[in-house]
Parts: structure tokens; sequence; C-alpha cells
């Protein structure tokens, strides 16, 4: 994969000196240390998003490309802390996510092995069970309620200010539509969900051809 206006070496400096404008602690050479250890790993895992995602030029990674950049922060915190449990690094890998791009995204949560964002500035995401293909928007929000976990299916779209909470199950395919809170509730598969009368969740087909907007699948 191609590093656009960068090389290996001038990555883990340009990270490096984010973390230290961030987290100015002056332990900038241990973390160094477990950038570089990790980094080709990280860097293997975005490029397989990369090249799922349509909008996005193949083989080709753009620090400066927000979406691209939030999502590699996470996937090299959550890399560094499965292989060596250095919570130190990816803490403030976490910490420069929600710094720089907005989003709530600990290292600890598994991720799919592929996601997009469209927009990452007020996305909140807890611990649950994420389908692969996941479409987030703006200030969507996934949180379990105490030993009440949400479970995503895969393809699914949660377009800007969305909610899934408590033991929500949200079936394949499906998408909740703007403004759409799912607090222990279905979603069924192949819908869109919408605001429908007194309140309640509503349901409509959901387009076949949405997923080829956000996705090569």
């Amino acid at each position: 994969m191609k590093l656009l206006d960068h090389t290996r070496d001038s990555l883990v400096a340009y990270l490096t000196a984010q973390c230290v404008a961030i987290v100015p602690d002056g332990r900038e050479a241990a973390f160094r240390k477990a950038l570089d250890a990790h980094l080709d790993e990280a860097l293997g895992r975005m490029h397989v998003c990369i090249n799922a995602c349509a909008p996005w030029r193949m083989d080709q990674f753009n620090v400066l490309q927000s979406s691209q950049h939030c999502i590699f922060l996470y996937y090299l915190a959550n890399t560094i802390h499965r292989r060596s449990g250095d919570t130190a690094a990816a803490t403030r890998l976490f910490l420069m996510n929600k710094a720089l791009n907005g989003i709530d995204l600990f290292y600890e949560i598994a991720m799919p092995e592929v996601f997009y964002i469209g927009h990452s500035v007020g996305i909140v995401l807890a611990k649950a069970t994420y389908g692969n293909y996941l479409v987030l928007y703006q200030n969507s929000t996934v949180g379990r309620h105490k030993d009440q976990i949400p479970v995503i299916g895969d393809r699914v779209v949660l377009y800007p200010n969305t909610a899934v909470i408590g033991r929500s199950m949200i079936g394949d395919d499906a998408v909740l539509s703007q403004g759409v809170s799912a607090v222990n509730k279905t979603v069924p598969p192949g819908v869109i969900a919408f605001r429908g009368a007194g309140g309640d969740l509503a349901f409509q087909p959901r387009p076949d051809d949405l997923l080829g907007e956000y996705f090569r699948l």
C-alpha cells in the first residue's frame, strides 16, 4: 500500500509528533517504540479496509484524509493492545483520536475488518457485537446498558444522529435513517427503520443498490 506523502519512518515521526502535541508527558520515546513494533500490522489492516471502501482509492493511504486517519488510529491502538497488552501507547492513540477526530472509540472494542466512517465527529461506540461492512455517520451512538449489549449485523448503515442502545438487535443489511433511536428494539434484516406514528419504529425495504455507494462487494 502506498503511503501518500509519507514513508514508513516519516509516518512514525508524524504520529509521534501528534502524540506529543496532545499528550505532552515526555514519554514519546516509549510511544514511538510501540508504534514502530506494530505499525506494519496496523497498516495491513488499514489496507484491507481501504480497498473495500468504494469512495477511497485502492492501495493508497492518505493520512490527511480524516476518516482514514480516524480508522487507522483505532486499528493501531487495537493492534498494540492485542499484541502486547501495552495500554499506555493504546490510550494515547485513543486520546489522539478523540481530540483530532471527535470520536470515542476505545482500543479494546472489537470493530469489524471493514467499516466506513462518513464523518467522525460525535460518534460514540461502546462494547457491542459489530458486523462487517458497517457504515457510521456523525453523532451515531452504540451504547450498552449494564449487561445488555447491542448486536449489529453485517452491512448495517447508521445515518447521522442515530442510536442503538441496550439489548437492541439490528439485522443484516438494515439501515437506521437519520435521527432514529433503537432502544431495546429489534430491527429486521433488509429494512430501513424510521420514526413511525406514536414514536414506534416503522420499516420499509432497503434499496438493493445502497451499499454500492460505500463498499466494493
